[in-house]
């Protein structure tokens, strides 16, 4: 099984988060986990529904590995969660910033 990365808070690297949201599926990710101050898988109530797992599942890595998102393993789920207070420590202001004036 994979080992699931998650930087640590110290360690996140703002042109990796930049780069992380600068696709535009990533960012509508993002938004609706914003949104929604919840959790989301590759299934069920994906944002990007026309979009295939496999991709969604790319996507949700990158956002993981940018320090964006955490994934919790629960059975044959990821459930991903946005690391909000761990960005606003280390980027104060930087997410909201880029969600208020994404399109």
């Amino acid at each position: 099984m994979a080992r699931l990365i998650h930087p640590a808070k110290d360690s996140l690297q703002l042109e990796h988060v930049l780069a992380a949201l600068a696709d535009a599926n990533r960012l509508k990710i993002v938004k609706r986990l914003a949104a929604e101050n919840g959790c989301m898988s590759c299934v069920g109530a994906s944002p990007c529904t026309d979009i295939p797992k496999s991709t969604l599942s790319h996507h949700f890595r990158v956002l993981r590995e940018a320090g964006i998102v955490a994934t919790e393993k629960r059975g044959v789920e990821h459930r991903n969660v946005l690391r909000l207070a761990d960005l606003e420590e280390r980027f104060p202001g930087l997410l909201p910033t880029v969600l208020r004036n994404a399109a």
